[in-house]
């Protein structure tokens, strides 16, 4: 082969002349990349002369081709894309910054079974809980840029970066989006003593009585919190928030009577709706969904309300796009198979996919949203 070394951009592959670097070569060749075959047998100190000139072409450094020449048969300098064609050579790390067990614990565990199978590589999900997520994602935002760390990010990412100040990470500069997994949605329920049965009977209820109705959540600053406080301000009305500790304590407050009303993860309450101890009213998503099927969203008596939980893989800023690319892809073909997709809509969630930019819009979408509904409703998040 007669090397251009004319180009700035050629990309040269350093291998030796045995089986397993005429098997590399092929690889190499195959993702367009010119390939210098160096038999380390014989005449070795003149080839290594030569190709620290090659070297010198493509501007890599004196050092940068010594050290290249002196590897000769063991080392190969392969193009971004080529490196993602072997990627992953070792387990990938997945920051979950929930409890186990959780939803987004849950979410990771399903998805990196099916990442496992598909990239020859263990996905070892790595719990790192607290209230506010904070360890975690500081923890995955400092991580080698090298694909081997990634992080489930949720909603709740996003309700934390709008209400504290101190953080030492940033969502967006310090992520690299790769997909978005899926979407839940919440199922807006009151307890039966309220004397309503639609969601604009209680908009007239709360507008007669101002401050005089109370909601639950699971926490002051948490998703259920926000949830309720963007309904209050898109509705133009005013409701008592009582936070509890945990989605199982609102939605038993309810019950009881404690509260009159809570927006709820799907799957918890759906029992409790058919049996009479609860009754629905409406569903956060923007249109009609098969997660809660026969409810109207909340979009049809409060127009452009949608309020949904989410889950997406993302990893450390400056990670190589085409090792993105390619988890993308293969995260891609998962949420396509009928039995993810199943799955997903047993524990409340709608499979998203999509590419890397629809997620980033969405994550940056998801910022000015939240961020504007803490900052209108004064709402405070409790620390860890």
């Amino acid at each position: 082969m007669k090397f251009d070394t004319d180009r700035p951009d050629l990309t040269l592959g350093v291998v030796g002349a045995g089986a397993m670097g005429r098997g590399i070569a092929q690889i190499a060749a195959a993702g367009g990349m010119q390939v210098l075959m160096m038999d380390t047998r014989a005449g070795v100190a003149d080839e290594a002369c030569d190709f620290i000139k090659i070297l010198r072409k493509v501007d890599i450094g004196v050092m940068g081709a010594f050290w290249a020449a002196l590897a000769l048969g063991s080392v190969a300098i392969l193009s971004p894309e080529a490196l993602a064609q072997t990627y992953p050579t070792k387990p990938i790390r997945l920051v979950v910054t929930s409890a186990p067990g959780s939803g987004p614990d849950i979410m990771a565990r399903m998805i990196g079974a099916k990442l496992t199978e598909a990239l020859g590589q263990h996905i070892v999900v790595d719990n790192r809980g607290t209230t506010s997520g904070r360890i975690g994602t500081e923890m995955a935002a400092r991580a080698t840029a090298d694909g081997y760390t990634l992080m489930m990010m949720i909603s709740d990412h996003v309700s934390v970066s709008s209400l504290y100040t101190n953080l030492s990470y940033d969502l967006v500069k310090d992520f690299s989006p790769i997909v978005w997994l899926g979407a839940t949605y919440r199922i807006l329920v009151v307890t039966p003593s309220v004397p309503v049965t639609s969601v604009r009977e209680l908009l007239t209820l709360a507008k007669s009585r101002p401050g005089m109705l109370r909601y639950g959540s699971s926490g002051s600053g948490t998703s259920t919190h926000l949830t309720t406080e963007l309904f209050n301000i898109m509705a133009g009305i005013e409701m008592l928030h009582v936070p509890y500790k945990g989605g199982f304590a609102s939605i038993i407050g309810t019950m009881s009577g404690e509260v009159d009303m809570v927006f709820s993860a799907i799957p918890p309450v759906l029992p409790l709706i058919n049996s009479g101890k609860l009754r629905a009213l409406g569903v956060t998503s923007s249109k009609r969904t098969t997660l809660a099927p026969g409810l109207p969203p909340i979009s049809e008596f409060v127009p452009g309300y949608e309020s949904s939980g989410w889950y997406g893989l993302v990893a450390p800023a400056k990670t190589r796009p085409a090792i993105l690319s390619k988890l993308n892809a293969e995260v891609g073909k998962i949420l396509k198979t009928s039995e993810i997709r199943e799955r997903m809509k047993g524990s409340g969630a709608e499979p998203i996919g999509g590419s890397r930019e629809d997620f980033a819009l969405h994550i940056s979408d998801q910022l000015e949203k939240i961020g504007r509904v803490a900052k209108l409703s004064g709402a405070r998040r409790e620390t860890d």
